[in-house]
Parts: C-alpha cells; sequence; structure tokens
C-alpha cells in the first residue's frame, strides 16, 4: 500500500526574513468552530485565511471618542438619529462595482 503525497508548493518571491514562533498552545473548535485566543491584545481581529491553510489575525482596536472631531461627532449623530426616525434614502445598487 503505497502513500500519495502532494507535491510541494514552490513560491517564488524575494528573500523574506525569517518568521519565528513567539507562542504555541493547542485548543480546539467547538461546535460553531469558534477558538480561544489566550493573551489577546483586543476583542476585534482582522482575519486573513490564506491558500496554505493558515491565518493571520490582526487586532483592530476601536477609536476613543475623544479622538474624534466634534465636527464629525455631530454628523454622524444627526446620521443615526435620522435613520431611526426612517429619513433615509432608498437603497443603493453596488452591483455593477462586483467583481463577477
Amino acid at each position: 500500500m503505497s502513500t500519495a503525497t502532494k507535491p510541494a508548493l514552490k513560491v517564488k518571491s524575494k528573500q523574506r526574513a525569517r518568521v519565528t514562533v513567539l507562542d504555541e498552545y493547542d485548543t480546539s473548535a467547538d461546535d460553531k468552530k469558534r477558538i480561544s485566543l489566550r493573551g489577546a491584545p483586543g476583542k476585534y481581529f482582522h482575519v486573513k485565511a490564506l491558500s496554505d491553510g493558515s491565518y493571520i489575525l490582526e487586532p483592530r482596536f476601536l477609536v476613543a471618542r475623544e479622538a474624534i472631531s466634534p465636527r464629525s461627532l455631530k454628523t454622524l449623530e444627526q446620521s443615526v438619529a435620522n435613520l431611526k426616525k426612517g429619513k433615509a434614502s432608498s437603497p443603493i445598487d453596488l452591483g455593477r462595482f462586483s467583481e463577477e
């Protein structure tokens, strides 16, 4: 009985810095395919799934309210109030911009 293996994927790229592993641990996904990240720097992450089966998680942090200009906050609050009152334009069709 022989086992067939996939040929190694050859990647042509410029010389890159060596990747090092800072932390390793085992975890299992729950029924909804969720995992827990120990010592995570934040609650929100941007996930990139790569073709080689690896994932890149980039932490995303919310901006403090004080960091947003008063003019932008006023506009945002007016927009939310109008949306709650039902004052909104009809949906915009962005279909022509799709990559299909």
